[in-house]
């Protein structure tokens, strides 16, 4: 696999400055006595997921975005901290990065060491007691994260001469990333909080007492696959279950009477790996966890009406938020909900211990039940407002011109529009790297994948939507919203045709038969995971009546069929390169390009050379299409309300819009697409 030199896109520059982490608790010291009989409740606050959204503003669109911000879910801090005077607010990561302003900190004017990132400012103001590190926290390099936490970690690519950098006011834990020259964990892996609590005696009176609560974090293990060029070599992961099994006994031999497992993942209950991205069901199981407070997945737990399918798993309910019988939350995404676990506890003479069967556990919203929004903490704003103005100066600045708008509305029913470009820009790249410095491969087809990044998942209006006219660094967000590197593979005609079949697992197998509604797209198949293919010279249908798997047909290259052995260069990004979405032949050894350069830069870049898109060079090359087919009912799907001229515009003329409100009560409209056609 090929290393590239950096660059010179744009500026990036990582500084990185930190100190060794803490320890992870002091010695053991006795709980302040309480009689037995005691009781109390604690209530476990969750925030999660919150990708850097510290104000309820959309950068990409320029424009307020009243649905979510930790701006907001301040005031249901505030609330539940009113409830529950005995609290602990905790955070479950994948909080530094996801939004423009979370760039700019990091790629475009690099934070300095005495700074302190804007999420992490709100997160201070708010007294954050504890957090963990997801996924998401390792994407700017281990230099960034080792600065930006205030730690100093003794890995290669990180220089343990410098000082420690500020970072957050409350200890971040981590148990299950190693440092490879230590073999000692990258985060103290676990914290003790004695934690005062008013309580309630036998006879009726307050008593006031010490819980000590143990917090301890796990990270995906398939960051190793992910963020594989800032980690090869330099970390190692262990498995959720056995990390758990190994500390858990530890902190409690150090006096944790309550043990909170905050893991960065959802459930899975396919056979243990030590590997496995969403291992908490089995973490459920190791004895001494007493709650857990979960994640990555960006869904809502717990949710009577849900149908993910984590949440319907035997042991699992989905009603009273109990995984394998303990007390679990996780609380969406970007702040948009707050998860609150209100564990009784009951003293037994000696120590604390919960009751399970008198504890609650729900998640709250920031939206009301009239649809308005709670209130956002001003304070936040003001405190984050020099940091705000300059990322808004900074994604205005224009780089080129459209003459048609770019968007994902459409994106699963066949609209390029905000594709095409993307794919250009990776294909171009991957193409002129190859020309100068692989010989080899000079010979063989230049592909590119890239697929609609935002369709709805977070809410009606989080869509990719670019308008016509000018073209600013925030549209190349709103593109490509993720910080992945550009990154080459070789396939054969087999290994594509596969990568294709994985991607059209994003429909729902339809019934030809039926005659009541059927709902085209599979959300358990996030839109990330649609590769789509956007080039003149490639043709394919999509036939949904057919099991996943046996989907791809008539697969042609110039056309002619694509042979079995025959071979090509796509471009796409490191996480798809090494594993990322689980799909076949990518699981790294197929990487013969590996770009340090961002793809959201290489984005820029095209743009700002071809000056001016158009649609019919930018924004039409559609290389897939429904096979057709004839259906006694509607095939629907969800999207925006009242864009279907941007669907005429694209050239998708078999949809129709059924009804302005699908009635779900999210704002989405109901799309009817006439597969016949």
């Amino acid at each position: 696999m090929l290393q590239l030199p950096r660059l010179a896109l744009l500026p990036l520059l990582l500084a990185g400055c930190g100190a060794l982490p803490p320890a992870a608790t002091g010695p053991a010291r006795p709980p302040s006595a309480a009689p037995a009989g005691s009781s109390a409740t604690l209530a476990l606050l969750e925030t999660t997921d919150l990708h850097a959204n510290v104000l309820s503003y959309d950068y990409y669109k320029l424009q307020a975005e009243p649905s979510i911000g930790l701006e907001r879910t301040a005031a249901l801090i505030a609330q539940a901290r009113a409830q529950f005077p005995n609290n602990l607010l905790l955070d479950n990561g994948d909080t530094i990065q996801g939004t423009a302003l979370a760039d700019y900190q990091a790629l475009v004017k690099p934070l300095a060491c005495d700074q302190t990132l804007a999420i992490y400012k709100a997160m201070n103001l708010l007294k954050v007691d504890g957090g963990g590190i997801g996924n998401h926290e390792f994407n700017y390099g281990l230099a960034f994260l080792s600065q930006v936490t205030g730690n100093r970690f003794d890995v290669d690519s990180v220089d343990a001469s410098k000082p420690r950098c500020a970072g957050p006011a409350f200890p971040q834990v981590l148990a299950n990333v190693y440092s490879v020259k230590t073999g000692q964990p990258l985060f103290a892996p676990y914290h003790i909080i004695d934690k005062q609590i008013t309580a309630t005696g036998p006879d009726g009176k307050p008593v006031t007492s010490t819980v000590k609560v143990g917090i301890i974090s796990f990270a995906p293990p398939t960051i190793m696959a992910w963020d594989k060029r800032w980690l090869e070599g330099r970390v190692y992961t262990q498995g959720v279950r056995e990390t758990a099994e190994k500390f858990i006994p530890e902190m409690r031999a150090r006096g944790a009477e309550l043990v909170v497992a905050i893991s960065h993942g959802g459930l899975d209950d396919s056979p243990y790996s030590p590997t496995m991205e969403n291992g908490n069901y089995y973490l459920s199981q190791v004895p001494g966890v007493d709650a857990m407070l979960i994640g990555h997945s960006h869904q809502l737990f717990p949710n009577a009406a849900s149908t993910v399918p984590q949440f319907n798993l035997p042991g699992v309910d989905k009603v009273k938020g109990l995984v394998n019988g303990v007390p679990t939350v996780m609380a969406n995404l970007w702040g948009k909900h707050l998860g609150v676990i209100g564990l009784r506890l009951r003293h037994d003479g000696k120590q604390w211990v919960v009751d399970k069967s008198a504890t609650t556990v729900e998640a709250r919203g920031i939206q009301n039940a009239d649809k308005s929004y709670v209130a956002p903490d001003a304070a936040i704003a003001e405190l984050v407002a020099e940091e705000h103005a300059a990322t808004i100066a900074y994604v205005q600045t224009p780089v080129g011109a459209t003459d048609f708008r770019m968007s994902t509305y459409f994106a699963d029913v066949g609209d390029v529009s905000a594709i095409e470009v993307v794919n250009q820009a990776q294909s171009g790249y991957l193409a002129a790297y190859v020309k100068a410095n692989l010989p080899q491969y000079a010979n063989l087809p230049v592909l590119s994948m890239s697929s609609p990044f935002k369709s709805g998942s977070a809410g009606v209006s989080d869509y990719t939507d670019v308008k016509a006219g000018n073209v600013a660094l925030n549209n190349a967000a709103d593109l490509y919203l993720y910080p992945n590197a550009l990154y080459g593979v070789k396939m054969n005609g087999v290994e594509l045709k596969a990568w294709l079949e994985q991607s059209a697992r994003r429909f729902n197998t339809i019934d030809v038969n039926k005659t009541e509604l059927q709902e085209l797209v599979n959300t358990a198949h996030p839109s990330y995971n649609f590769d789509t293919l956007t080039s003149a010279d490639v043709r394919y249908q999509i036939d949904v009546t057919q099991p996943p798997g046996r989907r791809i047909q008539g697969l042609t290259f110039k056309g002619k069929p694509v042979d079995a052995g025959q071979e090509f260069l796509i471009a796409t990004n490191n996480y798809r390169a090494s594993g990322g979405g689980n799909f076949p032949g990518l699981d790294g050894s197929k990487t013969v390009v590996a770009s340090p350069d961002n793809n959201r830069e290489l984005l820029i870049a095209y743009v700002t050379q071809q000056k001016n898109l158009t649609r019919a060079k930018n924004g039409s090359a559609r290389s897939w299409r429904f096979s057709r087919v004839a259906t006694k009912g509607p095939v629907v799907f969800h999207s925006a309300p009242n864009v279907i001229e941007l669907a005429k515009a694209a050239g998708i003329d078999n949809v129709t819009q059924l009804k302005l409100d699908d009635g779900a009560g999210k704002g989405f409209a109901l799309y009817q697409l006439d597969l016949s056609k």
